[in-house]
């Protein structure tokens, strides 16, 4: 980095947004104990997750316009005292949907976080050392989701859900009086405009969709919990594209659509990202709800993937700046596939060992991936853009974890109306869902640019 200061703050941020990360999947192993605990099903207990996901999408695109209004300094201090105040009000929470409006604040502060350090790396980091500093940054971003659910079901096998909370809170207090210490006062002069309307009309179209995605598994699809509810989310979100081309700021900047790559890169990072999160609810409900296995199982079943995605987040950051885009990204797929298909076949006898392979499997398949993707979308747009990249981005990122969540519990949900054997069908089932995004994500990655022949980002016609 150019300026030491600027390496000391992507250290404090980068172990903040750890953290904010990693409650994104922290409660995973936890669902079926809150099941027990609050008398919820499984299509109720997921909105533990999906309520972390959607508000962390709802504040990504408002990071672009925060970004450009203050220092990056007072914005990481507000965001982590939010976030600390929503793992605190969780660690106490009296009833089941206490834990959900503390988990909203939590992922509100979390939200926040996320896009400060893409863009502070971006911008400063040299133009041949972007994919080595991203990989750093694929720590916080991959291997913290990843390594959630096997933390949790160490805390788990011994104490209660409320030190998923408890356990964060020193690590917050940390990184708080580290952010006031160190980060230095750069000065801001920027005034944006805030498009109010903007967020109104994507805050509606993020709950409908995922309402709707949600209650496939409770009601019939011809029916307005569903169909009646995409329907307005699909509309909402017309309206929404249209409305932010006539504003002069908008809270999404369309514009870097106009960049092919980047619309490439981040359509198949969607599609990747849903079958990560998705596959971290698919596994603990197989072990404890099918297998009736503890919380602990659950979690070591996850581990050593999670170890592959941390010991080679750095090297695929490294690989992005040596080898072609197209190339990483077509081998993770690949390998991806095979772990996913590997992992539609198991049954209820089947061992913890050969579970924590096919997921590992997986693993190393993404994390071939998601550095190099991020890094080719950010990393072609003009110095301008960066902060509306980052934040369109990370909200599809979000988007997309929280309705591939909502359609893989949504599978399992409708074959679990068959009893434990349909459960285990549609776990099955969610797997084969995860096969089928890949395809697609495969299809599309044919369109991917070698990165280093692109001396200038390549714009689409439209």
């Amino acid at each position: 980095m150019k300026d030491q200061r600027i390496a000391r703050s992507l250290v404090i941020m980068v172990f903040g947004t750890f953290f904010g990360l990693l409650c994104s999947t922290l409660m995973n192993t936890g669902l079926p104990q809150l099941m027990r605990v609050f008398s919820v099903s499984e299509g109720t207990v997921q909105w533990i997750i999906n309520a972390y996901m959607l508000t962390n999408a709802m504040m990504i695109p408002l990071s672009a316009y925060l970004i450009r209004r203050w220092s990056f300094r007072t914005l990481f201090i507000i965001a982590t005292e939010v976030f600390l105040v929503g793992t605190v009000g969780g660690a106490v929470a009296p009833t089941f949907w206490t834990v959900v409006i503390a988990r909203v604040v939590q992922a509100a502060g979390a939200g926040i976080m996320m896009p400060l350090v893409n863009v502070l790396a971006i911008r400063y980091a040299e133009p041949k050392k972007k994919g080595t500093i991203m990989g750093i940054i694929g720590l916080a971003f991959n291997f913290s989701p990843i390594i959630g659910p096997t933390v949790s079901g160490l805390i788990l096998d011994d104490l209660s859900w409320r030190w998923l909370f408890l356990v964060i809170v020193p690590f917050s207090v940390l990184t708080l009086v580290a952010a006031v210490i160190q980060l230095p006062r750069i000065p801001h002069n920027e005034n944006p405009h805030f498009d109010t309307r903007g967020m109104a009309i994507v805050s509606i179209v993020l709950w409908a969709l995922l309402m709707g995605l949600s209650n496939v598994s409770t009601s019939p699809f011809w029916t307005w919990q569903v169909l009646g509810l995409l329907v307005v989310g699909a509309v909402a979100l017309v309206i929404f594209y249209f409305s932010q081309r006539g504003v002069k700021a908008p809270l999404i900047n369309f514009s870097v659509m106009a960049y092919d790559q980047f619309v490439v890169a981040t359509l198949i990072n969607m599609l990747i990202v849903a079958t990560m999160f998705g596959n971290t609810i698919l596994l603990p409900l197989l072990v404890q709800n099918v297998q009736q296995k503890s919380a602990l199982v659950s979690g070591l079943v996850i581990l050593p993937g999670a170890l592959v995605t941390g010991f080679l987040s750095r090297l695929s950051g490294r690989l992005y700046d040596r080898l072609s885009v197209r190339r990483l990204v077509l081998f993770g797929l690949v390998v991806d596939g095979a772990g996913t298909l590997f992992q539609a076949t198991i049954g209820a006898a089947s061992g913890p060992v050969v579970l924590a392979l096919f997921q590992a499997v997986r693993q190393l398949g993404l994390v071939s991936m998601l550095i190099p993707l991020q890094t080719h979308a950010l990393g072609i747009l003009p110095f301008d853009l960066v902060p509306d990249g980052v934040a369109t981005f990370n909200t599809i990122r979000q988007v997309a974890a929280s309705l591939g969540t909502a359609v893989l519990v949504s599978v399992v949900g409708l074959m679990g109306q068959w009893g434990h054997r349909g459960t285990l069908f549609g776990i099955q089932a969610g797997f084969a869902t995860c096969f089928i995004f890949l395809v697609a994500a495969m299809m599309i990655a044919g369109r991917l640019k070698n990165q280093f022949k692109l001396g200038r980002p390549t714009v689409s016609a439209g």
